[in-house]
């Protein structure tokens, strides 16, 4: 008997061990899309952005609580009337940038500024200027940490909170686990480019719809990639809606040399109109 009791508490530790240690996704995505960062082709396909100051003065700079101890950090454009309301912003993989605070303001003006917008710092205030550093962040980053900001970001919104989340490249992938994070209070998941969670499991417990977008010739979420999503999703008896452009990865970063303006225009109006949509249920 004292030997069976041994032997549980060893089990009980094991599990309890792998709990505290588990990465912030069901098939860790997060390491998936870190592993194409390795990839020199890939690393290629991302050209350094270009230059650009955000001169917007509506957003403000906030710090919000994570539950492993260490505050997190994002930028916050509040909704003119209060609302409960929020729609995550998940960076590409150069961080909360200038840019993603020109996007992230563009968003909460096309929705007449009926929604808090919060772009979410994934990186702690870290910023890459070319691929290289980019890379580095995404390798460096821990998905247990990834899992804790975005654990904050949902604490700072509030338990009665409806959020939709939308994410490109590196945060395209984080914006689909957002929405898995969220539970009952995720209302939409747009994800651009990002790594699909591939788990059965994982993606049966999604409890509103998602729009996809992605890059026929992109050479690391390859269309054969989208192509497992629909299937897993449709599998999963969730409600996905893939739109494929004859585009490369980035192809909506203002930033990126490839900016493909006739694409980025329709993806975003499919982008506005869904968001629209899901916060008027």
């Amino acid at each position: 008997m004292k030997k069976l009791s041994f032997v549980t508490s060893l089990l009980f530790m094991a599990v309890n061990a792998f709990a505290q240690t588990a990465p912030c996704c069901h098939t860790d995505a997060v390491a998936e899309f870190a592993t194409l960062t390795s990839r020199e082709d890939f690393r290629m396909a991302h050209k350094d952005p270009l230059p650009y100051t955000y001169q917007g003065g509506i957003g403000t700079a906030v710090t919000f609580d994570a539950p492993d101890g260490t505050p997190a950090h994002g930028f916050l454009f509040k909704a003119s009337m209060p609302s409960d309301q929020y729609i995550f912003v998940y960076q590409e993989w150069y961080g909360l940038n200038d840019y993603i605070k020109k996007q992230s303001e563009k968003l909460y003006t096309d929705l007449g500024g009926k929604v808090n917008v919060l772009a979410v710092d994934l990186y702690d205030q870290k910023i890459a200027t070319n691929r290289e550093d980019a890379a580095k962040l995404v390798q460096g980053v821990s998905g247990k940490r990834l899992k804790a900001i975005i654990q904050g970001a949902i604490g700072y919104a509030g338990k009665s909170a409806k959020i939709a989340s939308v994410g490109w490249c590196f945060g395209g992938g984080l914006s689909l686990q957002s929405g898995l994070q969220e539970g009952a209070q995720n209302v939409g998941v747009v994800m651009y480019y990002g790594m699909p969670e591939k788990e059965l499991t994982a993606l049966r417990t999604l409890r509103a719809p998602v729009l996809a977008i992605f890059a026929n010739r992109d050479k690391g979420i390859t269309p054969a990639i989208v192509d497992e999503f629909e299937k897993n999703m449709k599998t999963a008896g969730k409600t996905l809606t893939v739109k494929r452009y004859d585009a490369d990865h980035g192809f909506a970063n203002p930033s990126n040399p490839i900016f493909d303006s006739v694409a980025t225009e329709d993806a975003y109006g499919q982008t506005v109109r869904f968001l629209k949509t899901v916060f008027s249920h």
